[in-house]
């Protein structure tokens, strides 16, 4: 079989990301980092820096989809969204000056206890 060529490979990754994100309401950097790390070789500052860029454009469609069928808590999603950008803002400041072992190491642990809570 011939080996999958690198384009091929991405929109794949984009698909998969895509409806795991439209299902899940994330995907980005839970599908996204450990597949351009590991199946793509890119560094890992660039997998998490690409993954927070692409969710913006998923997240705008899927929301306007959610917002069409009437399942989106507007005020409650104004609300949060006061954090999570002031989150985001510090979080992108920190994110180069994260080593790469740790920053692999707090990701993980936060993949863990996220996989956990959803199964018990």
């Amino acid at each position: 079989m011939r080996k999958m060529n690198c384009s091929m490979k991405i929109l794949l990754i984009g698909l998969l990301t895509g409806i795991i994100n439209g299902i899940f309401g994330s995907g980005g950097g839970t599908l996204l980092v450990p597949c351009l790390v590991f199946l793509l070789g890119v560094e890992d500052h660039k997998a998490h820096a690409t993954a927070i860029s692409v969710i913006l454009p998923m997240s705008i469609i899927s929301a306007v989809v959610y917002y069409r069928y009437q399942v989106t808590d507007l005020p409650l999603t104004l609300k949060t969204a006061v954090g999570s950008v002031a989150g985001a803002l510090a979080g992108s400041l920190l994110l180069n000056r994260v080593p790469i072992y740790l920053l692999r190491k707090v990701f993980g642990i936060v993949m863990i206890v996220a996989a956990a809570r959803m199964v018990l």
